[in-house]
């Protein structure tokens, strides 16, 4: 998580430029000109967006109104930059600050906005140079996906696959414009091809069949429909070795002829929801096909059985990413590919695809991905389909789908593992004070967190709560008098009533028993470990201090 610990204080003193941005904003801002600021703040190294504090010195704290409703703003830049944001809000004098802090862009790609990667030139936001984003793309190394075809042509390049791209494009950035444009200028103002010929880009997106054959014959994706574990053929399997946008609806199609529906009953209404999630496969392909080592032999392989979807990519996990940080950290192996996906539209999250993969599959309460037998040559992702507790699915459905939108994908992980039972990740922990406030996560003492009450309440399952929770407060109190009260004129030593509440600490334990005392339901006699513990019914109260 970001939450750099800053003040109101410090904020007047920092200096305006390439990491820190005020806006005085005092009723609003527009939305698409915050997301410009913070792709520039990403683009040089990360900092703060700042509402609600003037930028000419000396500074002072005039209030803002402008984005009113911060955590789901937050999420739309992370969706819109590909980059972790969080925010902070304070109330100064009355008047309200807010924070947003951006993340520095992942290496070797700089973060753009609606195609544009922006950039502060002191304090001028401008369209990042040339120079600058071949710097950046070098970071890394070669980009294979970026690099000349030098024997392949515009011929090689089929125009259905063109066409849609176009589309799509025009989609995504409402620019009527481009389909005016030649398809060799499209493709250039796309930059795969270049004045030095034919990307590899160009042919893996776009490349007629032969031309794949001839130039990148492992470039294909893999088909099969296995209908059991038995090994031998694949009751079907179809080949792809052309260009991605002119087979990646028929790769959908062929996996939702088998998605079969599974019930789930919702008060008198019965709710269908799908084994195979179209939004979670179609970033699973997506995924592969940007992250896959294209140097590498071996095809990227999409095996669907009835109730998973297994997906194998040759390659392993790109350069620094692992299991631990697959969710925050990005670092594309085929940037070119990548870019010209998320201008399509495609990939709706860009460099989040594997967030969004995570946050459904909890959403429907179906196991998060597993990425068991990958290594350092392929990766396999297993997408199991099936409902694994539809209890969870009525709890999800009471936390509504207007605060899930404003979630992030720690959120979605924080109520997965409370609602299993699972301990806390360290890095998961900064979330829980938002779950308190919106009322999904209640803290129980100790470090200890569970979901609400109201939520187990709502969907009749109060005793789920109770279970997990433990026995309330009042219900310990009533055990302890009870046992103290059934030993009568002899007293009850410490250590007993530790017997009694194994779940409890001594601490805890002295805790309730000064409540007891306080509220005139037992006394003690004695000392130390010679102290006996009564009833006040049973025999006169006689302090012990």
């Amino acid at each position: 998580m970001l939450k750099s610990s800053i003040t109101v204080e410090e904020l007047l003193e920092a200096k305006e430029g390439e990491q820190y941005q005020f806006k005085e904003a005092k009723n609003r801002f527009d939305s698409n000109d915050a997301a410009r600021c913070c792709c520039a703040l990403a683009n040089c190294g990360g900092g703060m967006l700042v509402f609600g504090i003037t930028d000419k010195r000396p500074r002072r704290v005039v209030g803002s109104l402008a984005f009113n409703q911060p955590e789901r703003t937050r999420k739309w830049l992370m969706e819109s930059l590909k980059v972790m944001v969080d925010f902070q809000l304070f109330e100064y004098e009355g008047k309200r600050v807010l924070v947003f802090e951006i993340a520095a862009r992942p290496l070797g790609l700089p973060v753009q906005f609606n195609g544009i990667p922006w950039w502060y030139d002191g304090d001028s936001l401008i369209p990042m140079p040339e120079l600058i984003r071949r710097d950046i793309y070098a970071e890394t190394g070669m980009d294979f996906s970026g690099m000349i075809c030098t024997d392949a042509s515009l011929d090689d390049l089929d125009e259905t696959a063109i066409e849609i791209f176009r589309d799509n494009w025009v989609k995504k950035s409402g620019n009527d414009r481009l389909r005016t444009l030649s398809a060799e200028q499209l493709l250039c103002d796309c930059e795969v091809i270049t004045d030095e010929g034919i990307t590899y880009a160009a042919l893996i997106l776009f490349g007629k069949k032969a031309a794949l054959g001839k130039y990148l014959p492992q470039s294909e994706i893999i088909f099969e429909y296995r209908s059991s574990e038995a090994s031998g053929p694949a009751s079907q399997r179809e080949e792809f070795r052309m260009g991605f946008f002119a087979y990646y609806d028929r790769l959908w199609e062929l996996i939702n002829l088998r998605n079969d529906k599974q019930h789930y009953q919702e008060g008198f209404l019965v709710r269908d929801i799908p084994t195979f999630n179209e939004r979670v496969i179609r970033e699973a392909i997506l995924n592969a096909v940007c992250h896959r080592n294209y140097q590498m032999s071996g095809s990227v392989f999409i095996r669907q059985y009835r109730e998973r979807l297994v997906v194998e990519s040759p390659g392993g996990f790109p350069n620094g990413i692992t299991l631990e940080n697959i969710l925050n950290r990005q670092s594309p192996r085929n940037r070119r590919i990548a870019e010209i996906l998320s201008l399509s539209g495609l990939v709706e999250r860009s460099g989040q695809g594997m967030n969004l993969i995570y946050e459904l599959s909890i959403t429907e309460a179906k196991p998060l991905p597993d990425f068991t037998g990958t290594d350092e040559n392929f990766v396999s992702m297993t997408l199991n389909g099936l409902i694994i507790d539809k209890r969870m699915l009525e709890v999800i459905n009471q936390i509504g789908n207007e605060r899930w939108e404003s979630f992030s994908t720690e959120d979605f992980l924080l109520i997965d593992a409370l609602y299993h039972e699972k301990s806390i990740p360290k890095n998961l922990r900064p979330r829980l004070k938002h779950l308190m406030e919106s009322g999904i996560v209640e803290h129980i003492g100790h470090g200890k967190y569970v979901l609400s009450r109201n939520l187990y309440d709502a969907v009749g399952k109060p005793g789920v709560h109770t279970r997990v929770v433990g026995l309330d407060r009042d219900t310990n109190k009533e055990l302890i008098v009870k046992h103290i009260r059934g030993n009568g004129e002899k007293g009850t030593p410490l250590r007993e009533i530790l017997q009694v509440l194994p779940g409890k600490s001594r601490s805890q334990i002295q805790v309730l028993l000064r409540e007891l005392r306080r509220d005139g339901r037992i006394f003690c006699e004695g000392k130390t470990s010679g102290a006996r513990w009564y009833a006040v019914d049973v025999k006169e109260h006689i302090d012990c201090n």
